[in-house]
């Protein structure tokens, strides 16, 4: 009865990547305790393979990562039902979504533990505690619900990264092919998903990284990085890497040495960064890290607007001015910027709640002006429960507020919510965020996404002269034309649907 399963709630139509949140618990595990992965990207009937398991009686716990959207949505029923029939079992979720909404998971009744951030320690002491009917209440990084009241258990450092043991790569393939977590994208024929650090230093508060890690960050050494992605390109022939970390480019001298190390490899690369961070970067970094391999960088942006960027709480030194410029510094070194907008944050009035949205749109106009290759993603602001901060406490105060079911979140305005497309807050009204939507059907008519590789120079042309007119007159509405071929042509957003 002490077997674990852990458990890849279903997140991508396609492409899926290698499921390293759950690899780096299987890595807590290995050697001590017998596990299993249920990957529900790879399954057509999840729950009969999660049941073939445990209707062996061996297996005890169950551990899920639940991103919010598409992931929560299966895990929720899921969980459920597998708690109803099988109720000897232990259920843990880790992931973004429990540890920010602890009180609606726990209360459910069919959670009975959330790992709070990292459970490289928490999840096998855990298993070890209860294995051994002891005390659990000093293990840090838990959530759990005892005499009804939840309680948070302190949190840990962030351990050494390069300390921890490797991922099963080669277990996880006794399991599912490796070759279906390598997809074909816009940087390589087969694409990886690697994290090579965790959290942020940072404390913009409208990110959900940030009540999880506090500002802390840590990560793998670029030696460590080259030799654990150097493995998967010689084992499986992966030729691309997406670095699925929150801040890939903290450090200048990290970054340039694993340029270094990779450049010999060929492989092309995208991560995440701050503006105002790679902004500092010399030039012959840069020339460094595009002549290694990296394609396309993706950038919070959030606002050219000063203000909005300080009620944002985006700290550093980012400014509206320093957004253009950097977009037109990046073109001399052939590198393509990726930069998120939010729009919509809360106003006194609905006047200029309109006008931050006016504001944002002529703004990502002037940036497409001086770079036109500049990626640009839409999202629109959705609170994060980040206690303390004083955007939060200003949703607060204009009437917003989440389920308090675990259940009413699996309702499509709140999986939309958590995509970032449909905000449900009151200060945004329908027409505001009609017009942010038919904005960006338009930007993406003149500007396709140069990672949709589905879309070939004929579509290109022709969804770009359709959409044209409509941009150089800021004719939004009604772009049912442009809609119409982005349907038929199945175009992909990759804030949505990745590359």
């Amino acid at each position: 009865m002490n077997k674990i399963l852990l458990y890849n709630p279903k997140s991508a139509v396609a492409k899926h990547r290698i499921p390293n949140s759950i690899l780096n618990i299987a890595a807590s595990v290995e050697g001590k305790y017998d596990w299993v992965v249920v990957d529900g990207n790879c399954e057509t009937n999840p729950l009969e393979k999660i049941e073939s398991y445990l209707r062996t009686g061996e297996f005890g716990y169950l551990g899920f990562t639940v991103m919010p959207g598409p992931q929560l949505r299966e895990a929720i029923p899921l969980s459920k039902t597998i708690k109803q029939k099988y109720p000897y079992t232990t259920m843990i979720w880790g992931g973004y979504f429990p540890s920010s909404q602890p009180k609606a998971v726990l209360n459910s009744g069919f959670v009975d533990f959330i790992i709070n951030g990292p459970g490289d320690n928490a999840f096998p002491r855990l298993i070890d505690a209860l294995e051994k009917h002891e005390p659990y209440e000093f293990i840090k990084n838990l959530i759990y619900k005892a005499d009804r009241k939840i309680t948070k258990t302190i949190k840990e450092d962030l351990l050494d990264q390069d300390s921890l043991p490797p991922l099963p790569y080669d277990k996880l393939g006794t399991f599912y092919p490796i070759d279906k977590y390598l997809g074909k994208t816009y940087l390589g024929k087969r694409t990886m998903a690697y994290h090579s650090s965790i959290g942020c230093p940072f404390t913009c508060s409208f990110c959900a990284v940030v009540p999880i890690y506090e500002a802390r960050w840590k990560a793998k050494s670029a030696k460590t990085v080259y030799k654990d992605v150097k493995y998967i390109k010689d084992r499986w022939g992966a030729d691309a890497i997406e670095f699925h970390d929150n801040n890939f480019f903290v450090s200048e001298k990290r970054t340039v040495e694993f340029a270094k190390l990779i450049e010999p490899e060929n492989m092309s690369w995208w991560g995440m960064a701050r503006i105002d961070t790679m902004d500092k970067f010399s030039d012959a970094s840069l020339t460094q890290i595009r002549k290694a391999g990296c394609k396309i960088i993706f950038f919070g942006a959030e606002s050219g607007n000063d203000d909005i960027l300080e009620q944002l709480d985006k700290g550093g030194t980012q400014t509206g001015e320093q957004i253009i410029r950097f977009a037109e510094r990046l073109k001399q070194f052939d590198i393509i910027p990726e930069y998120s907008f939010v729009l919509g944050t809360p106003a006194a009035t609905p006047e200029k709640v309109q006008a931050q949205i006016d504001f944002e749109i002529n703004f990502i106009k002037n940036i497409k002006a001086v770079n036109p290759r500049t990626e640009i993603v839409l999202y629109t602001y959705t609170p994060v429960p980040t206690e303390g901060s004083e955007l939060y406490k200003q949703v607060l105060e204009q009437g917003f507020e989440y389920p308090q079911s675990l259940e009413d979140w699996m309702s499509p305005a709140w999986e939309s919510f958590d995509l970032r497309k449909n905000p449900l807050t009151p200060w945004l009204k329908p027409e505001m965020i009609d017009k942010i939507r038919n904005f960006e059907t338009v930007l993406n008519g003149v500007y396709p996404t140069v990672t949709d590789i589905r879309l070939n120079d004929l579509k290109r042309k022709s969804i770009k002269l359709l959409s044209t007119l409509r941009y150089k007159a800021n004719l939004y509405k009604y772009p049912y034309e442009i809609k119409l071929l982005q349907r038929y042509w199945k175009y992909r957003q990759p804030e949505i649907q990745g590359f």
